[in-house]
């Protein structure tokens, strides 16, 4: 292998009903984690996302509610799931801003924690974009000289973005050949919430919108107390609002 891994990589891609975090829902998922020593393990499964899925989305990936109608529930998949991707890093391509996201809200909605805490998150569509700007297929077709056939079906895809970090980090050396390195590389090694909806800045996480927009969160919720419910009450990924509690409650631990 072209990349040296000290621990599972699981290659997460989603098709879903839409590409609102906070409304729509998974329909597939393919993991394909590969091992230290190269092994390779695949998981895939339709999901029902007990809501219709939009004729604009089935005309996507092309899965359609009589495909999914008698596929479990995220509900009824999750714990498979969060098992087989147990110790794992986490990678994908655009990954970090929907698939991961996606997910992780899927699990919040059905009352299990899927932590990303101590897990590197490799997107490789950033190293792609910062060094050469194109799509999925294009990227596919660049780094490995394949067409990407099936794309959009969930294990096609997945399966291409591992190919093409193994591209990746033989093209480009300054990357590096780790999850860390790539990570580090890309720069998004200490994402606060997946909607950027706070940031970091010297290590301090601080509001990335709004009227507070640079400011830091514990400042505000010290200040402002009633804008941390309001931030619950609003329409905000689940996410967002667990790591406001997260940030909230260290707060409440070091007032004197």
């Amino acid at each position: 292998m072209n990349v040296q891994l000290t621990r599972p990589i699981a290659f997460v891609d989603l098709e879903t009903t839409g590409v609102n975090i906070s409304t729509d829902r998974i329909v597939e998922i393919a993991i394909v984690k590969i091992s230290p020593d190269g092994s390779r393990q695949v998981k895939r499964k339709l999901i029902n996302p007990l809501i219709p899925i939009p004729k604009s989305s089935s005309d996507i990936h092309g899965i359609t509610d009589e495909m999914v109608k008698d596929a479990p529930s995220f509900k009824q998949a999750a714990n498979e799931l969060k098992q087989f991707m147990e110790n794992c890093d986490l990678g994908g391509y655009n990954s970090n801003r929907f698939d991961i996201p996606m997910l992780i809200e899927e699990f919040l909605r059905v009352g299990i924690e899927f932590s990303t805490d101590g897990r590197k998150l490799v997107d490789v569509q950033k190293v792609f974009h910062m060094m050469e700007q194109r799509t999925l297929g294009a990227a596919y077709k660049f780094y490995c000289q394949k067409t990407l056939d099936g794309a959009h079906s969930a294990e096609v895809d997945a399966t291409a973005t591992w190919e093409i970090l193994e591209a990746q980090v033989l093209r480009y050396p300054q990357i590096g050949n780790t999850i860390e390195s790539v990570v580090k590389f890309t720069g998004e090694d200490d994402i606060v919430d997946f909607a950027r909806r706070f940031v970091k800045e010297n290590g301090i996480e601080v509001f990335n919108f709004g009227k507070h927009k640079g400011k830091p969160v514990t400042q505000v919720l010290k200040e402002e107390p009633q804008y941390y419910d309001w931030m619950m009450k609003g329409d905000f990924a689940m996410n967002t609002k667990q790591k406001l509690t997260e940030i909230l409650n260290r707060t409440l631990v070091r007032k004197p």
